[in-house]
């Protein structure tokens, strides 16, 4: 199986740098963004299969983010996960065409689950 390329954005550094660490170690091509408007230049520049996004970040945030990427590129698959989300957030994000909507903190192996089902989601839609 082809690496899956993932985009980690999440404006707590110490968090992002270790998630990305043990994606890494399983695997994972992660790339790290801390906010949004890094993460949206990583997209243009560098497509990745899957991105783990952080809602509440400075600047643009996780919402406008992922509206961002659907209206661009919506093959990539956008995961939110988020310590500070809403029940009317997650339906917004869901309406956007999030994948899925995970609570910090999460289960590494619940994270890589969904990380593989977003990425056979992916290629399911383009393989059709």
């Amino acid at each position: 199986m082809k690496q899956i390329k993932l985009l980690l954005v999440d404006d707590e550094e110490d968090f992002v740098t270790a998630l990305a660490r043990r994606m890494n170690i399983r695997n994972y091509g992660a790339d790290i963004a801390l906010d949004g408007e890094t993460a949206l230049k990583m997209v243009e520049s560098e497509i990745p299969d899957v991105v783990v996004l952080d809602l509440k970040m400075p600047g643009i945030n996780g919402i406008e983010v992922l509206r961002s990427i659907k209206k661009h590129y919506a093959e990539i698959q956008v995961i939110i996960l988020t310590g500070h989300g809403t029940d009317k957030e997650e339906k917004e994000a869901m309406d956007l065409g999030a994948f899925a909507f995970l609570n910090k903190p999460v289960d590494i192996e619940i994270l890589i689950d969904k990380i593989k089902e977003a990425y056979n989601h992916m290629n399911t839609k383009t393989s059709a």
